[in-house]
């Protein structure tokens, strides 16, 4: 395996039939959810939590057919955040197509949102585990605070590394464990496996989540679907800034802090120059290298599988993403 591709490929069969679950299970008798729900969908997107839930159930040998439809609620979760996150962050475009939001309103989309939410709490249940009711429920507690978190946090220059992660690991970084986790849970792994897999999940998240507020400053339109710097336009303070905040002083250090407590993002070519020249980029992959090590770290006792390897290889084609 080489290429994101490859894995897809490994698990081909089961992304097919978790898909199919999906389009399933977001029918309703409304005609609007299912207009929303499918432009979400149609919009594309790796499906990777629900992928990483696939490659861990395999890499523990597991033989039913309820990952199919955890990989869904996984999914389903996720596309609730969008929704949500779109209309709190005030986006435009995700992915290079107009959000649900700008299409309908905030108000359906957030009525749209809370369906999408519910239908996976309806169908989390028919694994028949508490115990992963209990991953998810939490999990999705996790996600609201971060959340909210988050938005307390905007516009404010004065964010400190620690708390930076503390809001990542919350609003992304759970719900990758969750996915690596419940996979190892249907399989009824021991605890040690469970463990090393859902400590993979979380260091992977923060890795993902990392590299992603580094695209945002340094990626293309053509790639990713969003312009460079809307961290910046909604006064979020990432780590590229956070380091340069630390490491400048006079006149480049106030330009940070004023783009950032007045969300401005209008000079970002000047903003994306001070992020270079002390570094900044440099310093945030090293963290992301970081984090990607430890996830890797963690699957040294996983019996040996393609899957496996998928796992590892994700690591590394995390720290190569464009997008």
């Amino acid at each position: 395996m080489k290429d994101f591709s490859d894995i897809q490929k490994l698990v081909a069969t089961d992304l097919q039939k978790t898909d199919d679950k999906l389009k399933e299970h977001l029918k309703s008798n409304v005609s609007l959810i299912n207009q929303i729900s499918s432009h979400i969908i149609q919009a594309g997107g790796k499906r990777l939590r629900p992928l990483l839930l696939l490659l861990s159930a395999n890499a523990h040998n597991y033989k039913g057919n309820n990952h199919y439809l955890m990989a869904v609620v996984i999914e389903l979760i996720h596309t609730a955040t969008l929704i949500h996150d779109d209309i709190v962050d005030e986006s435009v475009t995700r992915r290079g197509k107009y959000v649900a939001n700008k299409i309908w309103s905030n108000a359906a989309s957030v009525l749209a949102g809370d369906f999408i939410y519910s239908r996976a709490f309806e169908m989390m249940v028919k694994a028949d585990s508490m115990y992963i009711m209990q991953i998810l429920s939490k999990t999705t507690n996790n996600i609201a605070e971060g959340e909210v978190l988050q938005l307390l946090r905007c516009k404010n220059s004065q964010i400190s590394e620690k708390e930076y992660y503390q809001v990542i690991k919350l609003k992304t970084a759970y719900l990758f464990k969750a996915s690596t986790q419940i996979g190892a849970v249907l399989s009824k792994a021991n605890k040690n496996q469970e463990l090393a897999i859902t400590n993979y999940g979380m260091y992977l998240g923060n890795a993902f989540q990392i590299m992603d507020d580094l695209l945002d400053y340094e990626s293309d339109y053509k790639i990713t679907g969003k312009k460079i710097g809307n961290d910046l336009a909604e006064g979020k303070a990432t780590i590229p800034i956070i380091y340069a905040l630390n490491n400048t002083s006079g006149v480049e250090n106030k330009f940070l802090k004023d783009s950032i407590e007045n969300a401005d993002n209008s000079n970002i070519e000047k903003v994306v120059e001070i992020l270079h020249s002390v570094k900044a980029f440099d310093y945030t992959r090293q963290k992301t290298q970081k984090f990607s090590k430890l996830a890797k770290e963690c699957l040294v006792n996983l019996e040996e599988s393609d899957y496996k390897q998928a796992l590892i290889l994700l690591c590394d084609l995390l720290l190569e993403r464009k997008s």
